[in-house]
């Protein structure tokens, strides 16, 4: 359940920290060192109409809010706007990624619909997958996935240890390389 060469890896958050942050800044780092991440990361909050996603292939900023309406009251979440953004994440996922980042574990994802096919999409295809999953929502995480996954806590060291350790594990030899006799006899 916690094995820690697992390639599927919830970030576990409180409600006082910041799992956007952590996965933004992660994600950029390795891109910026050559790694290719998909995926998206959430930016605004879930109840107002500045909810939003960052495509962290891209950099492209998408509206995820429902059209203003005074009268809502709770998540303003468009789902049609959801797999819009998830149906980007796949295309861009097919071009082959290193590591696959998913903003939020929720209810959606929980009863089958929102994002949650992007994880077995990139499982299948053995690419590691990140997700930020609320505490409070870690069992329904745990019965999602059977138990096979690595939990980490809402740091940056978490993550990095993570990453470390799985990328390392991942490694292909180069096969392609051999030295040359002149090259061993020096």
């Amino acid at each position: 359940m916690y094995d820690a060469q697992c390639d599927l890896a919830a970030l576990v958050y409180e409600p006082h920290q910041d799992p956007d942050a952590v996965l933004r800044n992660f994600a950029a780092d390795l891109n910026a060192r050559g790694v290719r991440v998909v995926g998206l990361v959430q930016a605004g909050q879930c109840a107002d109409s500045s909810l939003s996603a960052v495509l962290l292939h891209s950099g492209e900023k998408l509206l995820l809010a429902q059209d203003f309406d005074p009268a809502a009251q709770g998540c303003r979440l468009d789902l049609a706007r959801l797999q819009n953004a998830g149906e980007r994440v796949a295309d861009a996922l097919s071009h082959g990624a290193d590591l696959v980042v998913i903003n939020r574990f929720g209810k959606r994802e929980r009863d089958g619909k929102g994002l949650g096919y992007l994880i077995e999409r990139a499982l299948s295809a053995d690419i590691p997958v990140v997700i930020a999953v609320s505490s409070d929502r870690f069992a329904d995480w745990i019965t999602f996935v059977g138990g096979m996954s690595v939990r980490l806590g809402c740091e940056r060291d978490a993550l990095e240890a993570w990453w470390n350790n799985i990328s390392t594990s991942n490694a292909q030899p180069d096969l392609t390389s051999h030295p040359t006799v002149c090259e061993i006899l020096k």
